[in-house]
């Protein structure tokens, strides 16, 4: 697609609710649906086809349902899209599993147009969709489903990266995040607890831009995507434990 147009790909089971959103994103100037699935497996064969930019997915669909079409769409080769999870439920289960697959965020199937289309355009330009508050909410839903490594320092199911760390112990940083620096460490720590770069810049008072630099370098340096995975891999590997200070 030119710098100038998103394209897009909608995956859903229901047939009206995959003609809607499709319809709804086509109003769009800068959108352009590139095509449509209704299950995973579909998902995966189209984006593949066409490389969209974004891909809606929703979770729940016979087959390969939408987590699966994501790990696959993420890992397999080619240009690899920024994935939207659409879910019915807020923060339900299925959605820990899609962040943890490759997801960039989620939204709820009764968004409002205007947050679909700004949530579009937030995943298409690198960004994580998950505000603030949300991240919070999601790093406290997530202990709660996914019980942070016990002694042995093993997180069951989880990433790669995440699946080597260990626990954190009186202030370690956990060797899936060796290769960070103490900076870059306690800004991933602030990334994870939920503040926003004009946040975190106030906290370590420095420059947002700054800020903004230790954000690019460390997601490189652990292979991340995105803010989103970022949380993920601190939660995972014992970087922040939620509820402890």
């Amino acid at each position: 697609m030119s710098d100038e147009t998103i394209g897009i790909v909608v995956a859903d089971d229901h047939q009206v609710v995959r003609a809607g959103f499709a319809a709804l994103l086509g109003t769009q100037p800068d959108f352009t649906v590139l095509g449509t699935a209704c299950d995973g497996a579909e998902a995966v064969a189209v984006c593949r086809a066409v490389n969209p930019d974004v891909v809606l997915m929703d979770v729940r669909m016979p087959g390969v349902d939408g987590i699966e079409a994501t790990r696959q769409l993420v890992s397999g080769p080619g240009t690899v899209p920024k994935v939207l999870i659409l879910t019915t439920f807020d923060l339900d289960e299925y959605v820990f599993d899609a962040l943890r697959a490759g997801a960039s965020g989620f939204l709820l199937k009764d968004v409002t147009a205007e947050r679909l289309f700004d949530g579009v355009r937030v995943i298409a330009a690198g960004e994580a969709l998950l505000a603030p508050g949300l991240t919070r909410r999601l790093i406290s839903e997530f202990a709660r489903l996914r019980p942070p490594p016990g002694p042995g320092g093993t997180v069951s199911g989880g990433s790669a990266p995440a699946a080597a760390a260990s626990t954190l112990a009186g202030g370690t940083v956990p060797p899936a995040l060796s290769a960070l620096t103490p900076r870059e460490t306690e800004v991933l720590r602030h990334v994870a607890e939920g503040l926003s770069n004009t946040e975190i810049a106030a906290r370590l008072v420095v420059t947002e831009e700054t800020v903004k630099t230790h954000v690019s370098r460390l997601l490189a340096k652990l292979g991340l995507r995105d803010r989103t995975q970022a949380v993920v891999l601190a939660y995972e590997s014992g970087l922040v434990v939620p509820g402890r200070g």
